[in-house]
């Protein structure tokens, strides 16, 4: 593969659409709860083992790293990244109470990954739909890898995200997330580009599976408002709804959300992986 330059835009936070500190890693513990079984599949299929050095692109507050870090058990590594701060200091804290020494954090950038060609998974969970360039995030993700190695995406295809009976609150968070995150340049959908972004970067074997949550009552079915309220701040500066009418499709959310007889989802997630030419 020929040598790349180097990508000078920096991953922002800005471009993340979903609050983060404190208030966002509330949210996270939600979502891992909810992700989990779909993430311990896709590493059993894709053979993450003892032994596996692993970085996390986009950690957040690290519960993807935990899973990683119990997988590859006390021979392997893994180390999880992030932008945030606040958000690094919750997954260290967190961290401190688990036997956990193969696990380690650092605040760092997808766009400045070292060329170091030194794990062999790199890993990231709902970074790519924030990003206006996925492809060169792909790219750096690629150059960190030994030759072997696993590149391996979980990301969301919004389309796919659904509620029976049909419910006008939903409708609305719908169109209301998808215009927030195109907005700030990223794609809300593109778990369905994921392998042909992965068979851009010259990547071998490529495959993929999907993963969804549904349910009639539980966590999944609190995705949908605990993530309106998250981009809250977002969606009343990009002028698409008032603070009144925010709240008011929020309260309507966590209704249905408790409603026994309403089937809601959480986003389709689309995991595909690709292989670096040994």
């Amino acid at each position: 593969m020929a040598a790349k330059e180097t990508p000078k835009e920096p991953a922002a936070l800005d471009s993340y659409v979903i609050a983060h500190g404190e208030a966002g890693r509330a949210r996270l513990r939600v979502l891992a709860e909810v992700m989990t079984a779909g993430s311990e599949d896709l590493f059993r299929r894709v053979g993450i083992s003892p032994g596996t050095e692993c970085l996390d692109v986009g950690c957040g507050g690290g519960d993807v790293s935990v899973l990683l870090a119990r997988h590859v058990g006390p021979s392997g590594r893994v180390v999880g990244i992030d932008l945030d701060p606040k958000t690094l200091a919750a997954a260290r804290s967190e961290a401190k109470t688990l036997d956990l020494p193969q696990l380690s954090y650092r605040q760092g950038n997808v766009f400045d990954l070292p060329d170091e060609a030194s794990f062999d998974v790199v890993y990231a969970r709902f970074l790519l739909t924030h990003l206006a360039e996925p492809q060169k995030a792909i790219d750096r993700m690629r150059a960190s890898l030994r030759p072997g190695g696993l590149v391996l995406l979980e990301d969301i295809d919004f389309s796919g995200h659904f509620a029976y009976p049909a419910c006008p609150a939903f409708e609305d968070y719908q169109r209301l997330y998808v215009a927030t995150v195109r907005k700030a340049g990223g794609d809300p959908n593109i778990g369905q580009r994921l392998p042909l972004l992965l068979k851009a970067a010259e990547l071998e074997e490529v495959g993929l599976q999907v993963s969804q949550a549904v349910a009639l009552q539980g966590a999944a079915k609190l995705i949908s408002p605990i993530t309106l309220e998250a981009i809250g701040e977002r969606v009343v500066a990009a002028g698409l709804a008032t603070p009144a009418e925010l709240k008011e499709t929020s309260d309507a959310l966590f209704q249905a959300a408790r409603d026994p007889d309403r089937v809601m989802s959480a986003p389709r997630i689309v995991q595909s992986w690709g292989r670096k030419p040994r």
